[in-house]
């Protein structure tokens, strides 16, 4: 049994983000080798600026306090945890084209690779999640 968790990135929001970065950390932190291939919104977690400002869904601004008094880390602060933790992070070079967006506009620690750079490595993934 592969000890792979492959996780596709496509939607942008605080949300999302918290989803994949709070799966990619458990698994990681669990001795499991974690790729996250972003795509589409899901670049904006990745994104120098965007991820440190994600919008939560309409009408669920509450749980902006939530998240403070329950202690639960920013999402640069989660994202950084994730790197450090060998969490490979794949940025769309398709999508990175159509947006018009260059390596140097996402956090540090990034590859830029095609679909089959991620499907190379989730070809043999025990798990692979989607958000």
């Amino acid at each position: 049994m592969s000890n792979k968790v492959a996780i596709i990135s496509s939607n942008g929001g605080l949300f999302d983000a918290y989803k994949v970065f709070n799966i990619a950390t458990a698994a990681a932190s669990a001795d499991q080798e974690v790729t996250i291939f972003f795509t589409f919104e899901g670049l904006n977690l990745i994104h120098k600026q965007a991820h440190q400002n994600l919008p939560l869904p309409a009408g669920k601004e509450q749980f902006a306090e939530g998240f403070k008094s329950a202690n639960v880390p920013a999402i640069p602060e989660l994202v950084e945890m994730a790197v450090e933790m060998g969490v490979k992070i794949i940025a769309c070079q398709m999508t990175m084209d159509v947006m018009n967006l260059k390596k140097e506009d996402f956090i540090e620690g990034i590859d830029v690779g095609g679909a089959m750079t991620f499907i190379e490595f989730a070809k043999d993934a025990n798990i692979t999640l989607t958000f």
